[in-house]
């Protein structure tokens, strides 16, 4: 993995994780230097989900098991926020899921985010690793969690 996209991944894994994801399954962790750094294809399974080796996967994929969600997380290094169009291919990607599906974005810092803040998809999350304990929800009717 890159140095920025695995101190990313990193983040991820170890801050937002036990934070917004706690006791959960990690499920698969790539990103774009090594795509497949690891994969639990089976516990995909098990959800309803077979992903071809050719799928656009994000960064990180957590099953919250408490609440029987797919955390699918996007860390902006190299690519871009879950926007609306990202949004639609990672529906495809998930949609036989039998867990709830939660978009996120995950950026190093808020000056990073900026950059990004007019591409962002409604009825996301973002979450900023320098300020780990915060989320911030764009709109709609809950706040992280899936929409039907």
């Amino acid at each position: 993995m890159s140095k920025r996209a695995s101190a990313a991944v990193t983040k991820i894994l170890d801050d937002f994780c036990p934070l917004f994801t706690p006791g959960g399954r990690i499920i698969y962790v790539g990103d774009t230097q090594r795509k497949w750094a690891y994969f639990d294809s089976e516990s995909l399974k098990a959800l309803g989900v077979a992903i071809e080796e050719h799928g656009k996967m994000p960064d990180v994929v957590v099953h919250h098991t408490a609440k029987n969600w797919l955390v699918l997380i996007e860390a902006v290094t190299s690519h871009g926020p879950v926007n609306p169009k990202r949004r639609l291919e990672l529906g495809q990607l998930f949609a036989m899921s039998k867990a709830g599906i939660v978009y996120v974005t995950a950026f190093m810092n808020r000056r990073t985010m900026l950059k990004y803040l007019d591409e962002i998809s409604w009825e996301t999350e973002v979450w900023v690793a320098e300020s780990p304990t915060h989320l911030i929800h764009f709109n709609g009717e809950r706040f992280l969690g899936p929409y039907e």
